[in-house]
């Protein structure tokens, strides 16, 4: 019993304190939220208008294009998110 008490009392002192802001998470998710509808919908609009326009292969390339931009978003996104909860 001795040693679990030792154990947890070592684990609490080397255990930084984090002292997320809720209110900055729950923020910086819905800007990501909204980064994602919006890369979507011109995503959509983008490639609809390559193929009525240019044809398939413009809008397969439109496509591949906006996706790649989308997960560039994604993922600076990602990083803010953790970021504010490491505050």
């Amino acid at each position: 019993m001795r040693n679990l008490t030792t154990a947890l009392m070592a684990i609490a002192l080397t255990t930084p304190l984090c002292h997320a802001d809720p209110v900055g998470v729950v923020k910086e998710s819905g800007r990501t939220a909204g980064h994602a509808v919006r890369d979507g919908a011109q995503t959509f609009g983008r490639t609809t208008r390559d193929f009525f326009v240019h044809g398939h292969r413009k809008a397969k390339q439109t496509w591949n294009e906006n996706a790649a931009r989308t997960k560039a978003d994604a993922r600076h996104d990602k990083e803010r998110v953790k970021a504010e909860a490491r505050e």
